[in-house]
């Protein structure tokens, strides 16, 4: 028998299985009985096995194979112990909660992973901050044809050339199905196979970085996806109650702690192993937590810990649909710690704006002073009344403390795509000159700008919801529930594809071909000499409110935004902005000489009756001025 030297050989098997009687790990088809930890002498075990009860581990001299091996989990559990009534059951073989391999799906054994044998080559990297960055969302599956991590590499020095800092990447742990878009996750601490495993995400973030781009992760800890979740039969990891998406994670009840070590310790897997420089936290308003801390102040504070290790400055972007500016105030001024947030009204008021739509929640957004609030104030509910919820909603964020980088912008990203009945682009309606317009407003905005893959060139695929569930009644289901969603934004269900279909899948991967064709073309060429505006003139990051003004005309449809270099100052750059479909004469503060920095269509620059300067803009035109 070979007696493993190493602890650590047999603490990579360790779990968290509280009500377990009895644990046998089964190791390339062998059992091996477990033990609990706290059986073991002080200062035997490594890892989270210290961490308190609960946790099972292999005993000294277990004869475990070395290397890469499959293994699976036997519980025991005891009802109505001590009792007439007592009863013995006893598991199938249970995939690791910690899983960081799934080679045959999330319902077959585990594979182990050491992330250590990478040979990492981003050691000059030293990380890209949220503050002036722009962000690009890409779903792996549907980016390139293959739907790899590696052939995603492939495509990276298009977004060197693009300008954006940030990558953020969809949701990518083990989902049931061969594609997901990811929030059906039910492994968290794995990357999906379908997308190459945990050995492809290290060569993604490898590569990512020697190019000077950030990663960006989207992590989803409100809920689990409906098919391949052993969790319950380990611990308490749910609680009475659900949210919109399933039931509720144990954050606060009986047995939260190991809980919400699951979801630290997975935070700090992807900052150590994987070498990850921020997170995208999925509908954390639905993170169900009464606790005096919340699990967000302690995500706030382990990515704090690790980012002052490694001396890279590593943040955290809140989905929050709250309006609470709370969200992103320092733990240590009782905030909740979170760097940045997404700003969802931003999107609604833009969307409007360039579309004409006001159904659903758009309602609250149909006229230019939407946009013009936001832009000023962030929240555009911020107390106010909202139509769509039927109650006040929001607070106002303190402009002298919040820095406007904070709030993460957009006029696609996946959710406002994929939760469409159609999953149509805004491109699927706009032509390139309102494209090019909203190009212009988003990326001379005060916010962080996020892209949505393929809106730098009006990519003409929608990206719908797709799903691959075996079973087929969770389909259907699925399906049915798809079309009740839609009713209250008034759309078509005919116009609503099928999940299951393989064919909505395959429709909504990108076409890279059309990138470099006609007016798709003139879009990229626009996003690309906008990003490059955005880095090169220092008013269009400015992280203070205090420097923006802005003006409109509901009738005329015209929209001037001022980035003054000093607050109430009239020097800066003036973005003018046509939303409507006739030309129009906008007022700017500056001068008929002004410099134009870009423009979209025949702008011309002339002297006001009042000395004032006007720009002549023409039916959806644009203009980025210096005054």
């Amino acid at each position: 028998m070979t007696v493993p030297t190493d602890r650590a050989s047999l603490d990579r098997f360790d779990v968290w299985a509280p009500h377990a009687k009895a644990v046998t790990v089964r190791v390339e088809g062998v059992d091996h009985p477990m033990v609990a930890a706290t059986t073991l002498p002080a200062g035997t075990l490594r890892g989270p096995a210290r961490r308190g009860q609960g946790w099972w581990t292999l005993p000294d001299g277990a004869d475990v194979p070395a290397g890469t091996v499959r293994y699976g989990y036997v519980l025991t559990k005891v009802f109505d112990e001590g009792t007439p009534d007592e009863r013995t059951q006893v598991s199938d073989v249970l995939p690791d909660p910690r899983s960081r391999r799934q080679p045959q799906g999330v319902h077959d054994l585990s594979c182990t992973f050491d992330p250590a044998e990478h040979a990492w080559g981003d050691g000059a990297w030293t990380g890209r901050a949220l503050a002036g960055s722009v962000v690009y969302e890409l779903h792996v599956g549907t980016f390139t044809p293959e739907g790899t991590l590696d052939s995603a590499i492939e495509r990276l020095d298009h977004l060197v050339e693009l300008g954006v800092d940030l990558v953020e990447l969809l949701p990518v742990n083990g989902f049931n199905g061969e594609h997901n878009w990811g929030y059906d996750g039910v492994l968290w601490y794995t990357v999906d196979e379908s997308y190459g495993g945990p050995a492809a995400y290290q060569r993604f973030v490898d590569a990512c970085h020697q190019r000077g781009l950030g990663v960006v992760q989207d992590v989803v800890y409100n809920h689990l996806g409906p098919s391949g979740n052993y969790l319950p039969l380990f611990a308490d990891y749910f609680k009475p109650g659900a949210s919109s998406w399933g039931d509720l994670i144990n954050l606060d009840g009986w047995g939260s702690d190991g809980v919400r070590e699951h979801i630290l310790d997975n935070v700090e897997m992807w900052l150590r192993d994987y070498h990850v420089d921020g997170f995208r936290l999925d509908a954390v308003h639905a993170l169900q937590d009464h606790r005096a801390v919340h699990i967000l102040e302690e995500i706030a504070e382990r990515v704090e810990r690790v980012a002052a290790e490694t001396g890279k400055p590593l943040f955290t972007i809140a989905e929050s649909d709250l309006n609470d500016p709370r969200m992103i105030t320092p733990v240590h001024e009782n905030g909740l710690g979170m760097t940045g947030q997404w700003l969802d009204d931003f999107h609604h008021a833009a969307h409007v704006a360039l579309t004409g739509e006001t159904q659903g929640y758009y309602a609250d957004f149909g006229s230019l002073s939407s946009l013009d609030k936001v832009v000023r104030e962030a929240f555009y509910h911020n107390g106010t009344m909202s139509a769509f919820r039927g109650r006040h909603h929001g607070r106002p964020v303190d402009k002298r403390r919040q820095r406007t980088w904070q709030f993460v912008t957009c006029i696609q990203n996946h959710d406002q795509v994929g939760n469409r009945a159609a999953g149509d682009r805004i491109s699927a309606g706009l032509d390139a000159d309102r494209l090019v317009l909203g190009a212009v407003l988003l990326l001379t905005q005060p916010f962080t700008p996020m892209l949505f893959m393929g809106e730098e060139w009006g990519a003409s695929t929608p990206w719908q919801f797709f799903t691959a569930h075996p079973e087929p009644e969770l389909g259907e289901a699925v399906a049915r529930g798809r079309k009740a969603e839609f009713a209250s934004m008034g759309w078509d269900e005919s116009t609503v594809p099928d999940p299951q279909a393989p064919s909505t899948f395959e429709n909504s991967k990108l076409d890279w071909s059309e990138a470099d064709r006609g007016d798709h073309a003139r879009v990229l060429a626009a996003y690309r000499e906008l990003i490059a505006l955005r880095r090169s003139v220092p008013e269009l990051t400015d992280p203070r409110f205090a420097t923006i003004r802005t003006a409109h005309d509901d009738d005329a449809r015209w929209f001037v935004l001022h980035r003054a270099a000093e607050p109430g100052s009239d020097h800066g750059i003036a973005v003018l902005l046509n939303f409507g479909t006739a030309p129009v004469r906008v007022p700017f503060p500056g001068t008929a000489g002004a410099e134009v920095l870009f423009r979209s269509g025949e702008v011309s620059l002339s002297a006001g009756d009042d000395g004032g300067a006007l720009a002549q803009l023409p039916a959806h035109g644009a203009a980025v001025v210096r005054c």
